[in-house]
């Protein structure tokens, strides 16, 4: 009894410290994001310039080149979201034609897949009748006037670079696009999607649902007492309140629910707070049970990998084993405050013995390393419940010539968010990764003819001026 009680005490306590946590890294996101705003407002409006630069451009040139799009993971936003802050933290100027869409920072797996392709063709956002009646939501959405890529087909296909959950994502377009689940679009294929590139990818799941509050016997209920239930609560009241200046700046994606006080009134709230409606309820229709390993398990049992499309994953890790004894943190200072704790406790996380093992042959062991979000075997290639085709490599050199229809991957040492928001913490590195990203899309991968890059063109322009 008395331990009981102990154990309880520790787990309020922690849960205390992981919202505490959790509270203040976001209210600081905000915050930098909003002071941002207002220093470039007022900098704009104090030296307004005076004259005027004319900047020409080969747009014709810029315009061939396939798009690469940066699909972002959990609570993530895109351009246009928290105003002037980058998620990729300004990654998208490195290259002259790259998208950063803004979906659904919460919403599951297939409703992002459905928003990210109305997003590059245009039109209004079909989540699908079958799926829009089983889960209890408007079966349209947004409407986007004009798709960022709307020539997108087989012949104009386009580069991906999911993190996080963003990479699963973008697996599940591939496989919508595979079986032309798109009205009025009967000639989508596989062959649309160009690359993938997975960056701390969802690939197989993790384990750190479970610490925040997924309940490891069936991925996707919630516990009665975890991180999770405060995140519901604070996202069905933000949803419901409706604040037009607030959601415009940024949005957890659930407008297709209706949770609006506008439209559902006191009893809609009290619906979604007792899980009766809205993305919490038995539907299970938003982005957390999508990333436990038996949710992932359902994703991947019907996701292939394509004969024709290129596949490259960065799996990241901060644990190191000494002396090949327990699995710990790799360091203090190379670690992300919000993350220590979490890379601690999914390197001793084991799952409870009374109730069933998610998949057949799984090991606590293999789970163990880390980057404080993601386990880093799922983040190397789709492996449960069947394993893809794949080969591990040391240097970006060592896969070239690149083959279509396998999944590179390496290992890199860094934390889950590395390589996003704030460019200075990860120093060189983030040159290093993001640059070897495009270098890749642009001159190693292709199915006909390598693509002339914007330098090369304004070269051969110039030579043919001179001739």
């Amino acid at each position: 009894m008395i331990q009981r009680l102990v154990v309880t005490a520790l787990q309020l306590a922690e849960l205390s410290v992981s919202s505490v946590v959790h509270m203040v890294y976001g209210l600081y996101i905000f915050s930098s994001a909003v002071a941002g705003d207002l220093t470039q407002t007022l900098s704009e409006s104090i030296f307004k310039s005076k004259t005027t630069v004319e900047v020409k451009r080969i747009t014709a040139q810029v315009n061939d080149l396939p798009p690469i799009v940066l699909v972002h993971g959990i609570f993530g936003f895109g351009k246009g979201r928290l105003g002037g802050l980058s998620y990729f933290a300004g990654a998208e100027k490195k290259d002259e034609r790259v998208l950063v869409p803004d979906l659904g920072s919460l919403t599951s797996v297939h409703d992002r897949a459905r928003e990210l392709f109305y997003y590059l063709k245009g039109g209004r956002v079909d989540y699908g009748e079958d799926h829009s009646k089983a889960c209890g939501h408007s079966q349209f959405g947004r409407f986007y006037e004009k798709g960022e890529c709307q020539e997108w087909d087989e012949d104009h296909p386009i580069h991906f670079v999911g993190h996080s959950a963003g990479a699963q994502v973008v697996r599940v377009l591939q496989q919508m696009l595979a079986d032309k689940m798109f009205d009025g679009y009967e000639n989508t294929n596989e062959n649309w999607v160009l690359s993938l590139t997975s960056l701390s990818g969802a690939l197989n799941g993790t384990t750190r649902t479970y610490l925040d509050g997924i309940s490891p016997e069936d991925g996707k209920s919630l516990k009665l007492i975890s991180l999770l239930q405060i995140c519901k609560l604070g996202v069905i009241m933000y949803d419901w309140l409706d604040i037009p200046w607030l959601k415009s700046y940024y949005n957890f994606g659930f407008d297709h629910f209706n949770m609006s006080w506008k439209k559902t009134g006191l009893r809609g709230l009290v619906d979604c707070l007792l899980g009766n409606a809205g993305p919490f309820a038995s539907s299970g229709d938003w982005i957390l049970p999508d990333l436990s390993i038996q949710g992932s398990m359902k994703l991947n049992a019907n996701l292939k990998t394509f004969p024709n499309t290129f596949y490259f994953s960065y799996a990241t890790k901060r644990t190191r084993k000494p002396l090949g004894m327990m699995t710990v943190p790799s360091g203090v200072m190379g670690i992300h405050p919000l993350l220590f704790i979490r890379v601690l406790q999914m390197s001793q996380w084991r799952f409870p013995r009374d109730i069933p093992l998610p998949y057949k042959g799984y090991r606590d062991e293999d789970w163990q390393d880390n980057d404080g979000a993601m386990n880093t075997i799922s983040m190397t290639h789709p492996r449960i419940p069947v394993e893809h085709s794949n080969l591990m490599v040391h240097s970006d050199s060592d896969c070239l010539p690149l083959q279509p229809g396998i999944w590179y991957y390496k290992i890199v040492e860094a934390d889950h968010i590395l390589f996003i928001v704030n460019r200075e913490r990860a120093g060189v590195e983030f040159d290093l990764i993001y640059d070897s990203i495009f270098e890749r899309c642009r001159k190693h991968v292709f199915r006909q003819s390598p693509q002339t890059l914007p330098n090369e063109a304004q070269q051969q322009l110039g030579g043919d001026q001179e001739d």
